[in-house]
């Protein structure tokens, strides 16, 4: 199995002394428990337990004094306890309120002990009576593959300095871009990254894409109780990936009938799940970022390649010589929204897009993300820069003075002035290899 990044932000919190029990937060099928596994290799002891087996669930809800717990818990695993440190996975945790209560006393009592939990979203967060231990755990969201773990599983570890070095990437732009279109088409789910890492065929992914997306309705059939919610999520499932990247409008979603509060009913249920997220608009250019939730979101889901698939356009941009042009843009829209979330481990990071209608004037940002104090905005396009005239209007509408154009050619660096106010800006042009490195390179040049 290829190396995920968010190996080294385990190793972090193992070491932290004032750490919390972990909860892994992520859509199925990402790799929690493939990267907890392979993070258990560097403990002394490593103790799996899933609580969708019936005797791990009973024997996590045995009421003993907690050292007695966690003697039985060796026993039952059937290892001698070596000196060193410990490492306990609790999988399928939604499964038991009770083991979800007790990580309150692993930290209280045995904080010796390192525990990492994870479980189904869209299990769990249907019984509202569940709930975890509030101050008494932390939180690491799990998502797909960036394209820095896809080059990584690629074999292409050499390229991984390189790509994101402002100079020496320019004489390999037309290997890194190759690539990233790769990437775009395989997506960042990982069963589908180590199959493709392997076979390099497309086609071999098919079942696998196919599997995720059945599952995905399996979980809806199984776990949402109320029949007009299940069909309203079994609908989106269906029908939303026809509409990833585009600005929707939720009465009446892709021409169904359901209104406004039962679509939006089941689309909270599946950006609680980490399928998909729902991006607002917001009409200031400065921090904090306020979103308007009574606008119309665009879609965004957790995977370019299972859209791709989906959606049924992955022979369009296997066809295609430029990304930018695929799918009137979306596809290349939505492959950076992906990249953008893989910058930072926070739970609540949420993208968000720029809009200004006022005085006649009607602009557009594909994406604002803040650094520090700024809002930045973030423009996928190509063209000249005079044909960036949303970019140009938020900055004149800012207190910004760098905006950043991601598109297919080679990094660059503009020094540019506004076209109506002529405020002086420094536009600077991104590889879509480099996204992963865009905060690096926006403290550069601020």
């Amino acid at each position: 199995m290829f190396k995920r990044n968010v190996i080294s932000v385990l190793e972090d919190w193992k070491s932290n002394e004032r750490r919390k029990p972990l909860i892994l937060r992520g859509a199925r099928q990402v790799g929690k428990t493939t990267i907890i596994n392979e993070f258990g290799r560097s403990f002394s002891n490593y103790l799996y337990f899933n609580l969708e087996n019936y005797e791990h669930r009973k024997l996590l809800e045995t009421e003993i004094p907690f050292d007695d717990l966690v003697n039985l818990l060796f026993a039952h695993s059937g290892k001698i306890r070596q000196k060193g440190d410990t490492l306990l996975f609790i999988d399928e945790i939604q499964n038991s309120p009770k083991t979800i209560a007790l990580l309150r006393y692993f930290y209280e009592e045995h904080n010796n002990l390192h525990v990492v939990a994870a479980g189904s979203l869209l299990e769990n967060i249907v019984d509202v009576n569940t709930s975890f231990p509030v101050g008494r755990v932390q939180y690491l969201p799990i998502r797909p593959c960036s394209f820095s773990e896809f080059v990584g599983a690629m074999g292409f570890d050499n390229l991984l300095e390189i790509m994101y070095d402002e100079k020496y990437s320019v004489p390999l732009h037309n290997r890194l871009m190759s690539l990233f279109n790769q990437y775009v088409i395989v997506g960042g789910m990982p069963e589908a990254v180590q199959v493709y890492s392997v076979s390099r065929d497309v086609l071999a992914l098919d079942d696998i894409y196919e599997t995720l997306l059945q599952a995905y309705r399996d979980d809806v059939n199984k776990y949402v109780q109320k029949d007009k919610l299940s069909r309203a999520v079994r609908f989106i499932l269906e029908h939303g990936w026809l509409k990833a990247g585009q600005t929707v409008t939720l009465n009446g979603f892709a021409g169904s009938g359901y209104k406004i509060n039962e679509i939006g009913n089941a689309f909270r249920l599946l950006q609680k799940a980490m399928l998909l997220e729902l991006t607002y608009p917001t009409t200031s250019a400065e921090s904090p970022i306020l979103t308007e939730t009574r606008r119309q979101p665009k879609l965004i889901w957790l995977d370019t390649g299972l859209v791709n698939y989906a959606a049924g356009i992955r022979m369009e941009i296997i066809g295609s010589q430029d990304i930018m042009g695929t799918w009137k843009g979306r596809v290349a829209e939505h492959i950076v929204a992906q990249e953008l979330l893989t910058l930072n481990n926070r739970i609540g990071q949420r993208r968000a897009f720029w809009t200004r209608g006022k005085g006649g004037e009607s602009a557009e940002v594909d994406f604002i993300w803040q650094v520090d104090s700024k809002v930045i905005p973030i423009e996928v396009k190509a063209g000249v820069d005079s044909h960036l005239r949303s970019l140009h209007s938020f900055v004149e509408h800012s207190s910004v003075d760098m905006a950043v154009r991601v598109w297919s050619g080679q990094f660059s660096v503009n020094n540019l002035n506004t076209v109506i106010k002529k405020k002086p800006f420094r536009l600077i042009n991104l590889p879509f290899y480099m996204i992963g490195n865009l905060e690096n390179i926006i403290h550069k040049y601020i």
